[in-house]
């Protein structure tokens, strides 16, 4: 199946739609949210025949939808939404993604740029140090079954009890750090395994920590809010359920694949493999899906105990410790009320390398935050910004209360690979100021800027169509992975 330009429709500037007349399988629009520029660019991958296949899986509401960092993915394209009428409407493991709550966190500081110029170097080698990454790495901490068993109960809520987080933290979590619905005993004993010794390991690919300053803010209210202010040094953490999640996602995908002819279930690709919601196969999954989800807030929780060990060890135990801004997932599926052509439905949201963006007074978030709205966090590329933005009411208007994520991909690793000189990056980016410290050229390469879209334009779509407000822009100054 091929896609033109001419067989999509402008609807605004920044929304073009796909009629669910394009295919006889389609049961709702398929809607793309990018500026013109960026519609060109997405019309070089399959993401948009991604996207109309997924305008096809039983159940689903509204439209189906990309956001402009949108790329071709595993099955769903990465960026993509879809909900599912709850409680029998599909739910897809290709609609979540193989790194389960593959999610965001931004710590602050009451430093500034200036406090820390002449220490980012060691600063980013300590980092290094105390935060395990690269592929398959282990941590320090290995876990016992019945230890395992509580992190996928208890998410965050473990880490805290053990002295790895603060309590506070929490009240900044998606969620809290914790999906109620989990159940250790749905995820298998090999899934269990791979993530025995990772908690507190960020892994490989795109994951990371990152410490940037604030180069400039848009919103002083909002920032004020969220204890921003200009020049100011945070520190972001990427990373998500490592093995565990990804066993869990290759364990149940099999067994919808096996399961969907007992249901009837047809979709025009087996990687959209789904079943419905409230089938045994279906609640399995999400159960073991919020169990992960849980894995990976205690991993960020972790992670963040190392960061702030490292702040320590560098500017010394007087410097006040870095606080939790916000956490949020970019890979998880949940049950939400949203207005469908105006009438409030339940719904099973799929976000793949999407992020929720909910408006001011959603019930969910902090007290000082509820006035302002849900903090959205879009990591860029490691040479180039980040960003911090706002929720709106009119994301939940268009796109079930999403946005999207960070910069998205336009060069596949193998060709970043083929691109990119490693060393001249590395040597390159500390000319810039900012020092990267990694574990192999390897992964240098594959997540080099040209790898990624040009994040301002995708942050400005964001911010022109209304779904979400720009609040600051982060600039890197030392960056580790794996």
């Amino acid at each position: 199946m091929k896609i033109h330009k001419t067989d999509i429709n402008k609807v605004t500037d920044y929304i073009w739609e796909i009629p669910k007349s394009f295919r006889p399988a389609m049961r709702v629009p398929a809607r793309v949210l990018a500026s013109e520029p960026l519609l060109d660019d997405i019309m070089g991958d399959r993401s948009l025949v991604q996207l109309v296949n997924v305008a096809s899986l039983p159940g689903i509401k509204g439209a189906a939808l990309v956001m402009p960092d949108v790329h071709e993915g595993y099955g769903f394209p990465i960026g993509g939404v879809a909900a599912t009428i709850f409680p029998d409407g599909a739910i897809s493991p290709g609609g979540i993604g193989y790194d389960i709550n593959c999610g965001v966190r931004l710590l602050t500081s009451n430093l500034k740029r200036d406090h820390i110029k002449d220490k980012t170097e060691a600063l980013s080698k300590e980092m290094y140090a105390q935060i395990p990454s690269g592929m398959g790495k282990g941590g320090q901490i290995r876990l016992s079954e019945q230890e395992m068993d509580q992190v996928l109960l208890k998410g965050a809520e473990w880490a805290i009890e053990k002295g790895y987080g603060k309590k506070e933290d929490l009240a900044y979590m998606e969620s809290n750090g914790r999906l109620q619905d989990a159940d250790p005993s749905l995820v298998s004993a090999m899934a269990k395994k791979r993530g025995t010794d990772q908690l507190g390991t960020i892994g490989s690919g795109n994951h990371f920590v990152e410490v940037d300053y604030i180069e400039e803010v848009y919103d002083e209210t909002i920032a004020k809010a969220y204890g921003l202010c200009k020049d100011q040094i945070v520190v972001m953490i990427h990373t998500g359920s490592r093995g565990l999640g990804h066993q869990i996602a290759t364990d149940y995908t099999k067994q919808i694949i096996t399961a969907m002819p007992r249901y009837g279930m047809q979709v025009p690709d087996r990687e959209l493999a789904c079943v419905p919601f409230n089938s045994i196969e279906g609640q399995n999954y999400f159960k073991a899906m919020c169990a992960a989800a849980n894995y990976a807030w205690c991993n960020r929780e972790i992670i963040s105990w190392e960061a702030r060990k490292a702040w320590a060890n560098i500017f010394g135990a007087k410097v006040e410790p870095l606080k939790l801004m916000y956490d949020l997932a970019h890979n998880i599926a949940k049950i939400e009320t949203h207005l469908v052509h105006g009438e409030k439905a339940q719904l099973i949201v799929h976000r793949k390398g999407a992020t929720r963006a909910f408006g001011p007074g959603f019930k969910e978030l902090p007290q000082d935050y509820k006035a302002v709205g849900q903090p959205v966090i879009i990591p860029g590329s490691m040479g180039t910004f980040s960003f911090v933005l706002a929720g709106t009411p009119i994301s939940e208007e268009l796109t079930f209360g999403s946005c999207c994520h960070g910069a998205g991909r336009r060069l596949s690793r193998t060709a970043a690979k083929k691109q990119v000189n490693a060393p001249v990056l590395q040597e390159k980016l500390k000319e810039k100021g900012i020092f990267v410290t990694a574990g192999s050229y390897k992964g240098i390469a594959e997540e080099a800027p040209i790898a990624y879209k040009d994040v301002n334009m995708v942050v400005q779509t964001i911010s022109d169509s209304g779904i979400a407000k720009k609040v600051a822009k982060l600039r890197p100054v030392a960056v580790i992975k794996g």
